[in-house]
């Protein structure tokens, strides 16, 4: 069973979104199938391959989500933390504007996919290979 220490060192390792890849490879090998992060406070929920179930605290102040997502505004944003130009919280901030509620990471399948408050699809990206 994982836990949130090792979740946690995994994490510290990231600095960008540049990091990502390889941050979801490190949580596909303690055992970790795929995660949701809560956009409002950043609180996760963890999943693993056995049925193991982890949430973790709010990792941040409340962000107000906005009532409509907006792809465009999400894949700039996007686009700019991926090449490393911003930190999590400054991406969880436009997240936020963009209308995400919360993301869904598929660690086996390599998969993020963005919903909005109504848990409509607003995007969904491929993690490119480590």
């Amino acid at each position: 069973m994982f836990t949130l220490e090792q979740i946690e060192k995994i994490h510290s390792k990231v600095k960008s979104g540049k990091d990502f890849p390889q941050y979801v490879k490190n949580l596909e090998e303690i055992g970790i199938s795929y995660y949701n992060i809560y956009v409002e406070d950043g609180h996760a929920e963890y999943y693993g391959r056995e049925g193991e179930y982890l949430i973790s605290p709010a990792s941040y102040p409340v962000l107000t989500i906005v009532e409509n997502g907006n792809a465009d505004t999400l894949k700039e944003a996007l686009r700019i933390h991926q090449a490393g130009e911003t930190d999590y919280f400054t991406f969880c901030k436009e997240a936020a504007k963009a209308g995400v509620s919360f993301w869904k990471t598929d660690v086996l399948n390599l998969k993020v996919t963005y919903f909005d408050k109504t848990e409509n699809e607003i995007v969904s990206e491929v993690i490119p290979g480590v």
